[in-house]
Formats: C-alpha cells, structure tokens, sequence
C-alpha cells in the first residue's frame, strides 16, 4: 500500500528540482557579457552614427509625415554625447531642419539626398541638399547622392554618376555614393564621380550570414578589398551594425550582447587602422518591422520609444537585462503549475503514478525557463495592433497550456479533439474546463500552423516562436503519451495539421540550416507537436453525433 505522504513527496521533490532548475538556467541567461571595452565609452565618442527622426507611428514611407524641430533637437542633443557626427538618408518630411539644429547641438552632418525612380522627386532632394551644403558650411562636411539606388534596380549606374557629377558641380563639400560594398565592386565606372567611396557593410545581412564574433573581421576585410579596387580613394564604411532582437540567419543571431560585441570590436579595429566608420544607427526605427520584421526595427543604439541607451556606460551587457524579474516571473509560474496539480490529485480517487509528477514537473520546468524568454520576443516582435493580438495570444495559450495539463494529467484524461470544441453542438465536451483547454490547442495549432507555412513559403522576416511553441506543446505531448486516446479513427483535422508541421520542419529545418538553432528548436516543436495530434483519437460520441449529421 503506498503511503499517503508519497503524493505530497513527489510534489515536493519535482517542485525543488523544478524551481531550481528554473533558477539555474536564468542566472545563466543573466550572465553578462565579456567585453573587453563598452560599445559607448563616455570618454571616447563614436565617430559618426546615422540617423532617422521618426519615432511611434510616424514612417518615412508617408509623405503626411512630417517630423517636429523640437523633437530633432531633443535627439540630436542626446546624441551629441555620443558621437559628433551623424549621418542622415533624405531631406524631406522635415529632415531639412536637421543641419541648422545640428550645428545648434555642435554636430557635423553627412548630409543624404534621397534617390528613386521618382525623378521629379529627386531634383527636389539633390536642390534641397545642395542648398542645406551652402547655407551650413561649417556643418554638412559631405553629401551622399543616392543610398542603395543599384540595390535597388531604380537607377542606372550612368544616370547615378551624372546626378552625383551635377551635385559635386555645385556643392561645394565633398560628394558620394553610399551602396553595399558588392555594387561598388560591380560598378567601378562610379569612381571618377565620387570623391570618395561610402561602402555598407552589415554581416548580418551577407549573402553568406557572418556570426557576431566574426563581424569586425569581416568588415576590415571588406574594407581592404574595396580599397584595392579603388586606389587613390578614402573608403568610408558608411553602415555597419548588428541588430539587437530578431530571427537567426545561419550562425548569425541578433541579441543584445552581439550587437554590444560588433560595435565595440569594429570602432577599436578603425582605431587602429585608422579609418572611418559611421554605425547603422542612432535609434531603433519600429516602423520597418512592417517591412522587415523584428530585425528591421532593431539596429539602433538607443530604444525607439523611451530614447534610452541600450548600454549605458558601467552597467553590464546583458542579453537579458530583466532576467531577475523574468526568473520570478518563471518560478511562480512553476508554482502554478505544481498548485494545478496538487488540487487536482486531492480529488482523484487513485493516487497518480510517478511518471505523472515527473510530467508535470518537465512542463512546470519547461514553462518556467521559457515564459520569459517569450514575454521579452512577444515585446521585440509585436508591431501594431494585429502584432500585439497575434502574439499576446500565442503567449496566453503558452502560458495556460501547462496549467491546463496538469490538471488532465492528474485527472487521467486525455487530449480534447477538434471535434469535441469545435464539432456538432451534441458531441461536444460539456466541461467548461476542457473547452478551454480544446481552444488553447486551437490557438497553438492555428498560429503554429501559420508561422509554419510562412516560414516556408516567405522566410526572410519571419520569427521563430521557438519559446512560446514549445511551452504549449510539451504538455500537449505529455498528456497524448500518459493519457492515451482510445481505439477511434484519427480525425481529420489534426491528421492535416500534422501532416503540415511534418512538412514545414522538414522543409525548414534544411532551408535554414544546421547552425541556426532557433530553425532547428523550432522544427523540433514542429515535430512535437505533429507526433501528439497523431495519438490523438476521435471520441464515440464525437464519432457518432458526426456521422448522425452526415446522414
């Protein structure tokens, strides 16, 4: 006979384990970066930094856009303790107003003028920054004529070199062309036109992703390659960044301390060879996770919203930088979970077996670690209204899914069917309780399904929802393995569902390859949670209520 206290044994044994688990590996997540110098020294500033106004909603793609002089003069006052030099990409929307504000702050300005397929457009912006050159001489020290135009395929490198010969005629300050460094190896014809070389060089973004580590390296090399090209010419890397949050490409992985260790390692390496390099950029531009996902929005040195600097000088980088808060958050969750538990065993007439605890442990544990590493991407990777719904209830299914689970664990009873919520009014579940626990599934397999199918079909800017995903999906595996469904026939819809989480992590996991780890976590959760809705079994009553509609 097993003893009375054996329940309240393993409970509390799986909760220790469980909470000191939790606790383990967010000190280990909390750990802070090595870094052999701050990526902002208070007492060395960066040479140059671009800069971008819009803030909120405002967007650059809007022509109703138009940026206040007193919200440049705040930034540009932030700004000045960091660097003495910035470098802007237009001159409309109010961005004219920059150089005369910019010498007020004491600022210089590599001034950009904007080219498109719009040529109406663009003599507006070569004569608005031809006048910005003569009215602040002291101020604007180059112009850029075009940024990223042959990326783009909207001008001709011909056309290029004549609008930038037509600016240089009347400027009066040195003239360039700012492109990623492979057009200026493909366009050699532009050298006579420019006075010197602006070249991009973002790791991140390379036909062949480089890792963080790797970063500064390459850009040196890069660097020495475009000056063998262009002998005679000063080469500026006039972008070079790594972003702070966002999807993996390969070896690369944007985080807070990557983005820390790029910029520190490349300013100390144009220290000491003694070039010049302007950072991709001041502030994170929230408005292009529309256009390019999280990593859009997440190149800056400074918050989009509160203006703050990621790292402030003598504070530890951290990747985590709430981790304490986030392993709080986790450990009472944990707790939760085993409380789920324990009042549900109290009213169960058979003690559950060990194997049940230690289920319930592996989700309470898996939950507790991953509930904060979730909040923090549903926070990085919500943009606008539809972002915050998406993923606000991807999280709230996550976080339920374990609680729910630990009370069919402990009840014996299995995974709710799509039927039996969604199915014919008779055959559905009465229990309140596993309706809700049937539309946490249905959040998870919806959204899951989604991101699925865009991962394989438009991968570029999509997030891997490894966290959230895997928090609702183990304790839907452990239930589909300790509370098996009867003999019934496979419904269809989840024998779909699987069949596409299959084929997404087949197809994605080879897509993305084996060192990004996020892709490969991911497929994972995929195949999780594809091999728990093949165990699942429809219910005779479902069965039957749907046949009786059929006929």
């Amino acid at each position: 006979m097993i003893s009375r206290r054996a329940p309240l044994t393993l409970l509390l044994i799986s909760l220790v384990i469980s909470l000191g688990a939790i606790a383990a590996v967010w000190w280990w997540l909390g750990l802070p970066a090595d870094l052999a110098r701050a990526p902002i020294d208070p007492n060395d500033k960066v040479q140059c930094i671009s800069y971008a106004p819009f803030r909120s909603h405002q967007t650059s793609l809007s022509p109703a856009t138009q940026v206040s002089r007193e919200q440049i003069a705040e930034d540009l006052a932030q700004l000045a303790k960091v660097t003495d030099c910035i470098r802007t990409y237009a001159t409309d929307l109010g961005l004219d107003q920059i150089p005369g504000l910019a010498a007020e702050a004491g600022l210089k300005v590599i001034q950009g003028i904007f080219l498109d397929r719009d040529r109406r457009k663009n003599s507006e912006q070569i004569a608005a920054g031809i006048r910005l050159a003569r009215d602040y001489p002291g101020t604007v020290i180059a112009l850029v004529v075009g940024n990223e135009v042959l990326l783009r395929k909207e001008m001709a490198a011909s056309e290029l070199a004549a609008a930038i010969r037509t600016v240089k005629a009347q400027a009066g300050v040195p003239v360039t062309y700012a492109d990623v460094w492979e057009f200026w190896l493909g366009n050699r014809e532009l050298d006579d036109a420019v006075d010197f070389v602006t070249i991009h060089i973002l790791p991140y973004w390379e036909n062949v992703p480089i890792p963080a580590e790797r970063a500064a390296a390459h850009a040196g090399e890069i660097r020495r390659r475009v000056a063998s090209a262009f002998p005679g010419k000063e080469i500026l890397i006039g972008e070079f960044g790594w972003p702070s949050a966002g999807r993996m490409r390969e070896s690369a992985l944007p985080s807070r301390i990557n983005q820390a260790r790029a910029v520190s390692e490349v300013l100390d390496l144009a220290r000491r060879e003694n070039f010049r390099v302007n950072l991709f950029e001041a502030y994170d531009e929230g408005w292009k996770q529309e256009l390019e996902g999280t990593v859009g929005g997440s190149w800056g040195l400074f918050d989009s919203l509160w203006r703050t600097l990621k790292y402030p000088p003598g504070v530890p980088v951290r990747n985590y930088p709430l981790w304490k808060l986030q392993m709080c958050s986790g450990l009472a969750l944990a707790i939760l979970v085993f409380s789920a538990a324990w009042l549900r065993s109290r009213r169960t007439p058979t003690q559950p077996r060990a194997v049940v605890w230690v289920a319930v442990g592996v989700s309470a544990t898996t939950a507790g670690i991953l509930f904060g590493v979730s909040a923090q991407k549903m926070f990085y990777e919500s943009s606008g209204v539809g972002g915050w719904l998406l993923w606000g209830s991807f999280l709230a299914a996550a976080t339920a899914s374990p609680l729910f689970g630990a009370n069919a664990l402990m009840s014996g009873r299995g995974l709710p069917g799509l039927l039996d919520v969604l199915g014919p009014k008779q055959g559905r579940v009465r229990s309140a309780l596993e309706i809700l626990h049937g539309l946490v599934l249905i959040v998870t397999l919806v959204i899951g399904t989604a991101t699925a199918i865009g991962l394989v079909f438009d991968p570029r800017n999509i997030d891997f929802p490894f966290s959230s995903l895997t928090m609702a999906a183990v304790p839907f595996a452990a239930i589909a393995l300790l509370n098996p469904a009867g003999e019934g026939s496979r419904p269809l819809a989840e024998s779909i569902f699987a069949g596409v989480f299959l084929a997404a992590a087949i197809y994605v996991g080879f897509n993305e390859g084996p060192s990004n780890w996020q892709s490969l976590w991911t497929c994972a959760a995929f195949v999780l949670l594809a091999l728990t809705l093949l165990r699942v079994r429809a219910s005779d009553h479902s069965v039957g209520e749907t046949a009786a509609v059929k006929n």
